[in-house]
């Protein structure tokens, strides 16, 4: 399931789904729209990300450490009562449309609250909800994640309004056209609000943690935490920020740029690239992909640990 050299997620599918895309017998699925959130918390070591594993049994980045997110909503275009920047100003930002961009927000906020238990909206334009436990926020988050309340219908109910202005955007990531599922994801980062905490909420997620990006990115390097390209690229991209609001007041100069994944054959040798990320870069000789084993796209393909290269 994942790299030898470090924590990088590879399935070992990839290199014959590269070689049928080459030879035009792969369609590209069309991506999903998904937002996803880097909460931060300040601590004495400086700030800490949420991080969740997702269960190893899951068929896409089974094993992996991610952030809370998930796919956009058709229901996410409904009107919600809205704070901060406008839907215009998010448009320009994102290079969007005003609905698009609504919608991406409005999932970005919705999966936080499905995933971890954190609500990003208050009473007001200048409040915060300060505890979303209990068994009533409880049996609303239940109702989102099973589809039964809209996240509109939610916060209307409640009496709240969304605060995009708690939100920045800092990266967009598109998963490589050879995989069958696909997504156009965009990585916001946003401060964990006073008072409130965060709770493994995910079915998807066995285990979440608060984590140092130097410590998570130094567990990557040594193997020992799993990633996808966009996970570690997004840590190593918060590593020079002291605190939460360092990290959020430098959103706005982030990079939008979608990062896709480019191939190309050489010979009968694979040429794997993320532009602007060259640590990723992977060579795949013509004799990877028959094995059935992992690859690390460097060398031979590697039979898995017991664990599945995936921490304990």
């Amino acid at each position: 399931m994942s790299s030898t050299t470090n924590g990088q997620w590879y399935p070992p599918e990839w290199p014959d789904r590269i070689r049928a895309l080459a030879n035009g017998e792969l369609t590209p699925a069309e991506p999903r729209r998904a937002a996803t959130v880097l909460l931060l918390r300040d601590s004495t070591a400086g700030p800490t990300v949420h991080m969740l594993r997702r269960r190893v049994s899951m068929a896409f980045a089974g094993g992996a450490y991610a952030y809370p997110g998930g796919s956009v909503d058709r229901r996410d275009e409904r009107p919600v009562a809205w704070a901060g920047p406008s839907r215009a100003q998010w448009a320009v930002r994102m290079g969007v449309d005003p609905a698009t961009a609504q919608t991406i927000v409005c999932a970005a906020v919705r999966e936080t609250f499905e995933e971890a238990g954190v609500l990003l909206a208050g009473t007001s334009a200048e409040t915060v909800v300060a505890d979303t436990t209990g068994e009533e926020w409880e049996a609303d988050r239940a109702a989102l994640v099973a589809h039964e309340v809209s996240f509109a219908d939610f916060l209307g109910r409640r009496g709240l309004v969304l605060r995009s202005d708690l939100l920045g955007a800092w990266a967009r990531w598109i998963t490589p056209e050879f995989e069958p599922r696909r997504y156009d994801t965009w990585f916001f980062v946003a401060a964990l609000p006073e008072g409130q905490r965060t709770r493994n909420a995910s079915t998807e997620a066995d285990r979440t943690v608060w984590i140092r990006p130097e410590e998570a990115a130094a567990g990557y390097d040594r193997g020992e935490l799993l990633m996808m390209p966009p996970t570690i690229a997004t840590l190593r991209s918060l590593q020079p920020y002291a605190t939460a609001t360092d990290a959020l007041a430098a959103a706005e100069a982030q990079n939008l740029t979608p990062v896709l994944a480019r191939t190309r054959l050489v010979g009968g040798e694979i040429e794997l690239s993320w532009p602007g990320h060259d640590e990723f870069t992977k060579h795949i000789a013509q004799g990877d992909a028959d094995t059935g084993a992992p690859w690390d796209g460097d060398g031979p393909p590697e039979r898995p640990s017991p664990s599945g290269g995936t921490p304990a």
